[in-house]
């Protein structure tokens, strides 16, 4: 009868599914010692897919200049802790012009499913037909600020699409430091920008610092990084 009862207690175990994952994050933007905007997100894994929404918006004194809003969702799959893009929406407000943005991925290639407004074609233009094996940005932000176990931090390197664009992102070697672990990183332009843009600054390089969590878990608490602004830096409240 035991022997029974703990056969059938672990099959049920085996089949119900698997708990799912959360992750939610808020960030201060500082931009040149001044408080510029936020930056939040929440992600959410489950059955092998994740799901994930975040916005940047301006804030401070920028705020009172210039509202800027820029909101975005995207979703895919998790496949050996990497992500893979199914699909991503965006749509901004800089004050001056609204946008959007909607992708799609099939067997790893995206499509531009819309992105207005239209402009006319430009010869440094990327095909998006070509850009197989990228995610989308909202997808890279999750995965390099989502808190991850010891020992996995700092392993991320990714090539992204925007619809226009096509960049990279990669960590380097993590570094034990008083308090956690930090690790440098670069954002580079790859494609799709014209030459005055990649002759101005081609390579963005950061910085990530992580904590231990009560759960025992690493999670970033800062990102220190040079824009075409100055430096900035993201601090989690």
């Amino acid at each position: 009868m035991r022997t029974a009862l703990g056969m059938a207690a672990l099959a049920l175990l085996l089949a119900a599914p698997a708990a799912a994952r959360t992750d939610e994050a808020a960030f201060d933007l500082v931009l040149r010692g001044v408080r510029a905007g936020t930056f939040s997100f929440s992600g959410a894994e489950e059955a092998g897919r994740y799901s994930v929404n975040g916005r940047l918006q301006s804030a401070g004194l920028l705020g009172l200049v210039r509202r800027m809003r820029y909101d975005a969702q995207a979703s895919g799959r998790m496949v050996q802790g990497r992500p893979e893009a199914l699909s991503y929406s965006e749509k901004a407000d800089t004050g001056r012009r609204q946008s959007e943005v909607v992708l799609a991925w099939d067997r790893g290639r995206p499509r531009v499913e819309r992105y207005a407004p239209a402009r006319k074609p430009r010869p440094y233009d990327v095909d998006p037909a070509a850009q197989r094996g990228t995610v989308d940005p909202m997808t890279a932000l999750y995965a390099a600020l989502r808190d991850v176990e010891p020992g996995q931090e700092c392993r991320l390197s990714l090539d992204i699409f925007d619809g226009r664009r096509r960049t990279q992102v990669v960590l380097g070697t993590p570094k034990a430091i008083e308090g956690g672990v930090s690790c440098a990183g670069e954002f580079r332009r790859v494609a799709g920008y014209s030459p005055e843009d990649m002759a101005e600054k081609p390579r963005f390089p950061f910085t990530l610092y992580y904590q231990p969590t009560a759960d025992g878990r690493m999670r970033v608490m800062q990102v220190a990084t040079d824009t075409i602004y100055g430096k900035a830096t993201l601090r989690r409240r």
